[in-house]
Formats: structure tokens, C-alpha cells, sequence
């Protein structure tokens, strides 16, 4: 399998060196020469040219890739004309990189297998990793004990707040929780948690952070 990776920008570079670490044969392209001399140590081949020219495609012997991967999200104009160069050269997959959801669709009218968005990919998971610490926070109590405040996690959905559960399992203990907009300090054996309450215990700051970790996973 021959992988062509078209625009050694961040994306590109790394695909292509990823691909080559993983045993690919990969031919890197991109017109700016400082590029080129950068990927060249990573890559059975590194070759400078306008990737929007069939002819210098073809003479470089693109066609006979079996997959493309055009990393050209910047450039719009450039990254489409690459796209139906490719495409017209026979190959058949091209995957594609977007920046915008009308250039990918523009992409894959022209043929494109798969348009990736790195920008937008990266922007979620940020922020559901941003909104997963929302979701739990710390008290430090003292040096060795703290208060974690979170939201109900899956796992304890259904249980009741006096089940053992909490000790025996995680060594941390359950002294409030809100439930439909009510804090509550005082237990009863039927009230049971539900997803979207907000749970306060207490344990040791080893405990804690396991906890904080399985919460979060």
C-alpha cells in the first residue's frame, strides 16, 4: 500500500510520519521546499511540487498510489483543484481535509472518500474534556482529606445513598446530594440516586483522585 500525503502543514506532517512509523510507504508532497527537507528523513519520498498540476502528478508517478490524503485545508482553491487532479489520475481513495463544512462538501461531490475537520475535532474534544472537569471538583479539607462535588456518574445511577457501596468500594463517604434542585443532609434507604443529581463525599486524597479518574473516564 502507497499512501500520498498531500501539504506537510501540522495535520500533514504528522500523518505522514505516522504512516511511515507504522511501516507505510509514504510520498510526501507540498510546494514549499523548507517542508519537503523536514519530512524527507521520515518518508520513502519527499518530492516539491504544485499538487494542483496533473501533469507534475502524473510524471511524479502519484497515480500509481493507492490512497491520497490532502492536507491542504488553508488554501481552498488549491485543496479542490488537488482533489479533481487526483481523482482524474484514477486514484481511489482521497481523503481530504476540510476547514469548513461547505469546503467538505465541496470535497466529496469532487469524489473525496472521507473529509476529515482536524480544527473542529480538536475544538470538541477540548471541551468535552473542559466539561468533564465541570463535572468534578475538589475540596481540600486538610492535607490528607478532601470533598469531591460531582455529578452522579453512570455507574452510581440507581443505588441508593445509604448503600455501602460508597466504603466499601471506594473508601469515600456520601454526606449530600441534591436531587431536582433540593440539597439534601438526611438519608432515607429509598432515596435513591438518579443521573443529573449532584453527589458531596468525603475520603482521603488517594481515594478522591481514584474516584475523580473512574468519573471521568
Amino acid at each position: 500500500m502507497t499512501y500520498v500525503v498531500i501539504g506537510l502543514g501540522k495535520f500533514g506532517f504528522h500523518v505522514a510520519k505516522g504512516l511511515a512509523q507504522q511501516g507505510e510507504v509514504v510520498i510526501a508532497i507540498d510546494n514549499d521546499e523548507e517542508k519537503i527537507r523536514d519530512i524527507s528523513e521520515f518518508v520513502q519520498d519527499a518530492i516539491m511540487l504544485d499538487s494542483t498540476d496533473i501533469r507534475a502528478l502524473r510524471e511524479a508517478g502519484i497515480g500509481d498510489a493507492e490512497i491520497a490524503i490532502v492536507s491542504i485545508g488553508e488554501h481552498i482553491e488549491a485543496s479542490i483543484l488537488t482533489v479533481m487532479a487526483l481523482k482524474e489520475l484514477g486514484i481511489e481513495t482521497v481523503v481530504a481535509k476540510a476547514i469548513t463544512q461547505v469546503h467538505g462538501q465541496i470535497l466529496s461531490k469532487l469524489g473525496a472518500a472521507k473529509v476529515i475537520y482536524p480544527e473542529m475535532e480538536s475544538a470538541k474534544k477540548l471541551v468535552k474534556k473542559i466539561v468533564a472537569n465541570m463535572h468534578y471538583e475538589t475540596i481540600d479539607l486538610s492535607i490528607t482529606m478532601k470533598l469531591a462535588k460531582m455529578t452522579v456518574p453512570s455507574f452510581w445511577v440507581g443505588t441508593s445513598i445509604l448503600s455501602p457501596i460508597f466504603e466499601e468500594e471506594y473508601d469515600v463517604k456520601a454526606i449530600a446530594y441534591k436531587h431536582q434542585g433540593e440539597w439534601r443532609t438526611t438519608f432515607e434507604k429509598n432515596d435513591i440516586l438518579e443521573a443529573g443529581d449532584i453527589l458531596v463525599v468525603l475520603g482521603d486524597s488517594n481515594h478522591i483522585e481514584a474516584l475523580s479518574k473512574k468519573h471521568n473516564q
